[in-house]
């Protein structure tokens, strides 16, 4: 896995293509939308959560509140896509949120905790409230200044990047919403450099994602989410390359019955990203030409 080379390759195939890669950005935005509320124990499956985006459906068996939650989570993905230099600030923070959660509590939504309002994850307590807007904009300082000084490679970029996400989590802002923010968050950036977003999976919140932001909490120490980044935003490049070379796509397994390999050889090398494999809907897949 090379971060610098697919980038190369996605910025040369790229050209002149935006409505292709907008569309692939559209038929993620149920998969970004559904893993990330997900992971904050919503019950909507990701077969309800498109049918509510793509049909603007209202199903009596699900919640209203879980289907504002994923139309307005919706809504921050698509309104960011179109503007990758939207500016990191407290302001424009709490305007996703209260994009978020505006109509569903808005006693809180698009407002950092104000006095009084303190919050816990776990066994860990959030900072107290009256010190989070100046840590929050220490953040954000801290953020553009490393970028001044950095070695913007892909690997350092994507550093950055998580780094600002376990902090901002750290900081836990807001009095709810923290996690699909944060997350927004890290796609914006991405989107910033140029790169794709990234989807990080529901099924990582346990064994992934939800430990590392304990480690961190409890240690104050990156240990090693960043390299989930960067087999995320891999996998994000492999798939957009693939549709833009206008190549085959197939499911992993079948590559691996054609071309007579193990298929969990061929699976954990596509877990670590040592073949261009990509996931679509939950399931390994693979350009041939």
């Amino acid at each position: 896995m090379d971060l610098d080379k697919l980038k190369k390759e996605y910025n040369l195939l790229k050209k002149g293509k935006d409505d292709l890669l907008l569309m692939i950005y559209e038929s993620e935005l149920p998969e970004m939308v559904y893993n990330s509320n997900a992971i904050e124990n919503s019950s909507l499956t990701l077969a309800e959560t498109e049918k509510i985006l793509l049909e603007q459906a209202v199903m009596k068996e699900t919640s209203l509140r879980e289907t504002y939650e994923a139309v307005n989570l919706a809504r921050i993905i698509r309104y960011l896509y179109k503007k990758p230099n939207f500016e990191l600030s407290i302001k424009n923070i709490e305007l996703l949120h209260q994009m978020l959660l505006g109509g569903i509590n808005d006693s809180y939504a698009g407002r950092v905790r104000a006095e009084g309002e303190y919050v816990r994850v776990g066994s860990y307590i959030a900072p107290a409230p009256q010190k989070v807007k100046l840590l929050l904009n220490n953040l954000i300082i801290q953020f553009n200044a490393n970028l001044k000084i950095a070695d913007l490679s892909a690997t350092n970029i994507v550093k950055l990047i998580t780094n600002f996400h376990l902090e901002f989590e750290n900081i836990h802002p807001f009095n709810d919403g923290n996690g699909r923010i944060g997350r927004v968050l890290i796609n914006l950036q991405l989107l910033g450099f140029g790169f794709p977003p990234i989807i990080i999976p529901f099924k990582s919140k346990q064994i992934d994602y939800y430990s590392y932001l304990a480690d961190y909490h409890n240690s104050n120490k990156d240990k090693g989410l960043y390299k989930k980044f960067e087999l995320y935003l891999s996998e994000s490049l492999n798939k957009r390359i693939a549709y833009l070379q206008g190549k085959n796509i197939i499911n992993l397994s079948d590559y691996a019955k054609i071309n007579g390999v193990n298929q969990s050889a061929i699976t954990n090398k596509a877990k670590r990203q040592s073949v261009p494999a990509f996931h679509i809907r939950d399931v390994w897949k693979i350009a041939v030409s």
